[in-house]
């Protein structure tokens, strides 16, 4: 499929034609969107709930192995993933805790980048997942030997990948970034003169470029879920809630973007509903995050930014089917059976981790703070439609 490029060059755009598959139904590997909701489990009632549960906590502790959990999934494996010691986060956080965690073993409950990341940056541990065909549309959309051919065609460009992508793609990037650094990163790039070959999230990048003025030539993928919110179907909820605010991830399009009161990563977008005064919120992202804001302001409300029109039997229906393939039989089956083991090789794991740990390290030698204080006055900063990635 061909499809055009973008760069800013003197502050005008030039389109450049290349072949990249733009959605994940157009890759070679992975469920698409149709097979991945047909994997969605049956959901489970309360008693067989509760066995697998027990289940599942005797084998973390027989094994000494941790549960990692995605804001995205069910949210019973949140609260599994909490009461067992392990941690619930974006994916930065699960693959940094899962390294610190005293645990040998991993459970990634994610798609399978996130099963990947871990297993790179803890690659003496045994990582597993529930079903490794979760995978994720900016994963699929973005084939190997296709993104290492456009880099190759542009050598003149720091290469720059989000966190979405194999390990592959990350192997052949100059840097890794995440929800929370891709801003600091590509403005610190651009002030030294670096022009930026991005990918995969076309309106993640465009977001970033508006924001920091860079020099970007973008890869045309995008988020399945994402890409879905409407811009004038949010206005309309907005005008029906006018005190709400408004929180939107930055993988949305540029119109919804611009609805926005916050704009930033999961752990983000969580943080507002804590620092800011609204008491009612829109969020335009997977509502598998409405359970951890809950938890953080059950006082609060919170409204499901609208994915299609008045017509469609689904109007706020912000789903990631990869993500809806985690449940507690897989967790389960996966500690019991030792299937669904993520296995990387060596080389090309540590030539993934060069990337990441160059992002880590400049983290920590320059980034400002990114987490609420819990003083307003003093995180107002954080909000006001910051927040990369």
């Amino acid at each position: 499929m061909s499809v055009l490029s973008t760069c800013s060059a003197g502050g005008a755009e030039i389109a450049i034609p290349i072949d990249v598959p733009a959605t994940a139904t157009e890759a070679s590997a992975g469920y698409t969107v149709k097979e991945a909701w047909v994997r969605v489990p049956e959901p489970l009632s309360k008693e067989l709930m509760e066995a697998h549960k027990q289940a599942i906590i005797k084998q973390l502790r027989a094994q000494n192995a941790a549960l990692v959990a995605h804001y995205y999934v069910a949210p019973e494996l949140q609260d599994l993933a909490l009461e067992t010691g392990g941690c619930v986060g974006d994916s930065l956080e699960m693959a940094r805790i899962g390294r610190e965690h005293p645990a040998s073993t991993l459970i990634v409950a994610g798609v399978r980048f996130m099963g990947e990341t871990a297993k790179i940056l803890s690659p003496d541990k045994r990582v597993l997942m529930p079903d490794l065909e979760a995978n994720c549309s900016l994963d699929l959309g973005c084939p190997p030997d296709e993104f290492s051919a456009f880099c190759d065609a542009h050598p003149e460009r720091t290469v720059v990948v989000y966190a979405n992508t194999s390990a592959e793609v990350k192997a052949r990037a100059d840097w890794v970034v995440t929800s929370s650094i891709a801003l600091e990163i590509v403005t610190y790039l651009h002030q030294q003169g670096k022009k930026i070959l991005w990918g995969p999230d076309r309106h993640l990048g465009r977001y970033i470029q508006q924001e920091t003025g860079a020099d970007m030539l973008m890869w045309q993928g995008s988020c399945t879920v994402h890409n879905e919110f409407k811009a004038q179907e949010l206005l309309a909820l907005k005008q029906q809630y006018p005190e709400a605010k408004v929180l939107v991830h930055p993988e949305s399009n540029a119109e919804v973007i611009a609805l926005a009161d916050v704009v930033g990563s999961t752990s983000r977008l969580i943080q507002a509903v804590t620092a800011l005064d609204a008491s009612t919120y829109i969020v335009a992202t997977d509502q598998g995050i409405l359970h951890a804001m809950r938890q953080q302001a059950p006082d609060k409300s919170f409204i499901a930014a609208p994915t299609a029109g008045t017509s469609a039997t689904c109007k706020s229906c912000a789903f990631c089917p990869w993500m809806a393939m985690n449940d507690l039989v897989g967790i389960r089956h996966c500690l019991e059976a030792g299937s669904g083991e993520i296995h990387l090789d060596p080389h090309l794991a540590a030539a993934a981790a060069k990337p990441i740990d160059r992002m880590l390290d400049f983290a920590a030698a320059h980034k400002k703070q990114i987490r609420a204080s819990g003083d307003l006055s003093q995180d107002m900063h954080l909000f006001a439609k910051l927040g990369p990635a």
